[in-house]
């Protein structure tokens, strides 16, 4: 049993030297030369000064390098923090500063996008572009060929180092980076081994990003079968027949994203049983799949096991829920299922019991699948992950969701909504308070109130309503400009309402109920 993700790498190398080991964008690359070129890249950023626990930064599109990436970084004993590609200059140098990053591993074009502020903070770049690039600052990937790639650098760890950090959205307007340990990860890929019994035949997708937690599967259970993974890129993403095709002509065998995307493909890539004939299992998490298109999932692809899969980033997936077929029919709502092994999830109602069979409360997860708690963020971390107070004898932490739950007769919990003001949309976790501080962030703001309306494809669409220092100075246009140089696109409103004045309740606060209300009764365009 591993207790290192790169061991994973390790035993597949060993055991199934030429079987392709990773395909992107049109390259593959065999177990044996994803061991070998993690070595030479682990060894390379060892010579650049990354130490135990450094942070290096991996900010390019995703491709075969991304995987070599993220394994040479654990090799060099260091904390890989993926960056969303298509975030704006001024989130990823927050999450540059924010977590220390001094070697980023990115390209000519994705280096020309940051600041020079931001380059400052940062030794060295290592380039994936094949070819020199002109950046005397930056080392070229063909310099790997002059590193040992029959062994990796000699670092002690143990499975309680950090492994990677993935940042997610913040209340305060600013990402917070998610502490994700070798043993946390583990945890997860050793549950879906054995849950989902993945082999050495099974050819995984890889629709997430890999700033998304859902890709640890994608990635990490794909090297511990021996198995193949196949990225998906965001441009065929976009297009459902094309997608369709994908998974077709490389007979995919296990499927994991967000429910949007599936839901996609059955509006729009006419899905026959012949075009998902492959699949074996199906695997969905992030947001509620709505139950009708569930339905016709399970009519189009009447062989696969349909899995729903609920966890916050902090614990990965934490409780899941095998879609019983016989019952669909008669199902209301889709349960967010029984905690994996390894696991205990328990709900705590508002007075501090855990809650019986049909009462409502918080859920509460504990085990060696959470979280440390956030990077460089103490006070949050001390909220979150809380003291678990059951346990009388010895201290134990646990994490606290955020999600208020029901614990159904049948044993499984269902969920019920969100004790904060954190939505998901399209599969990503969404903290609206980030978007108003951006809105307000501009000097022409008076206030400004984000709301989630709940959508059947992409789980909520997002609108906000604004007031202005000085009634039409600006318009939507202006603002959304203004907010995709601080939030990643899915995070922009898809509509900005301005108004002379937002209502207040009795005690002054912004009406958010009323101003949710009238929001729903108006058309998204």
């Amino acid at each position: 049993m591993a207790y290192l993700l790169q061991q994973l790498l390790s035993k597949s190398a060993k055991k199934y030297p030429g079987k392709e080991a990773v395909w992107g964008r049109g390259r593959s690359i065999t177990y044996r030369e994803l061991d070998e070129r993690s070595n030479q890249l682990a060894h390379l950023l060892r010579k650049q000064g990354v130490s135990k626990g450094d942070r290096v930064g991996l900010f390019f599109p995703k491709c075969v390098e991304s995987v070599i990436s993220m394994l040479a970084v654990l090799k060099a004993g260091g904390v890989y923090v993926p960056v969303d590609p298509q975030a704006p200059a001024d989130r990823v140098g927050y999450i540059i500063g924010n977590c220390g990053i001094r070697v980023l591993i990115t390209d000519h074009e994705m280096r020309q996008l940051l600041s020079p502020k931001t380059l400052a903070i940062v030794d060295c770049c290592v380039s994936t572009d094949q070819a020199e690039n002109g950046h005397s600052s930056m080392i070229p990937w063909s310099q790997l060929a002059e590193f040992p790639a029959d062994h990796a650098p000699n670092v002690p760890s143990i499975e309680t180092d950090l492994a990677y950090i993935l940042y997610t959205s913040g209340s305060t307007g600013k990402p917070k980076g998610v502490m994700v340990t070798h043993r946390n990860a583990l945890t997860f890929v050793e549950w879906c081994a054995e849950e989902f019994q993945v082999h050495s035949q099974d050819r995984l997708s890889n629709h997430a990003p890999l700033h998304f937690d859902l890709s640890v599967f994608d990635v990490y259970n794909a090297l511990e079968a021996g198995a193949t993974v196949y990225l998906i890129t965001e441009e065929l993403s976009l297009f459902p027949t094309s997608l369709a095709a994908f998974i077709q002509e490389k007979e995919i065998t296990i499927w994991y994203s967000v429910p949007s995307a599936l839901t996609l493909l059955l509006l729009h890539a006419r899905l026959t049983p012949e075009k998902l004939g492959s699949i074996r299992t199906i695997l969905f998490a992030g947001e509620v799949l709505p139950m009708k298109y569930l339905r016709q999932l399970a009519e189009i692809a009447p062989k696969a096991d349909l899995y729903n899969l609920y966890g916050p980033t902090e614990t990965n997936v934490c409780t899941y829920y095998k879609v019983e077929r016989e019952r669909l029919a008669g199902m209301e709502k889709l349960p967010i299922g029984i905690a994996c092994a390894n696991t205990e999830a328990f709900a705590v109602t508002d007075d501090g019991r855990i809650a019986g069979v049909g009462e409502s409360g918080e859920l509460h997860v504990r085990g060696p699948a959470v979280t440390y708690g956030y990077w460089a963020d103490v006070e949050k971390t001390r909220k979150m992950v809380v003291p678990n107070h059951f346990q009388e004898n010895f201290e134990e932490k646990m994490y606290r969701t955020g999600d208020l739950v029901t614990l159904n007769e049948d044993g499984n919990f269902y969920f019920q909504g969100r004790r904060d003001s954190m939505i998901k949309s399209r599969g990503y976790r969404i903290e609206l308070g980030e978007i108003e501080s951006a809105l307000l962030s501009h000097p022409g703001v008076k206030e400004a109130a984000v709301l989630a309306i709940p959508d059947e494809v992409v789980g909520n669409r997002i609108r906000a309503v604004v007031s202005l220092n000085v009634p039409d100075s600006l318009k939507p246009l202006d603002l959304q400009q203004h907010c995709s140089a601080k939030v990643p696109k899915y995070m922009l409103p898809e509509l900005i309402e301005l108004c002379e004045e937002l209502p207040k309740t009795s005690t002054g606060k912004i009406d958010r109920d009323r101003l949710k209300e009238a929001a729903a009764a108006l058309p998204m365009a």
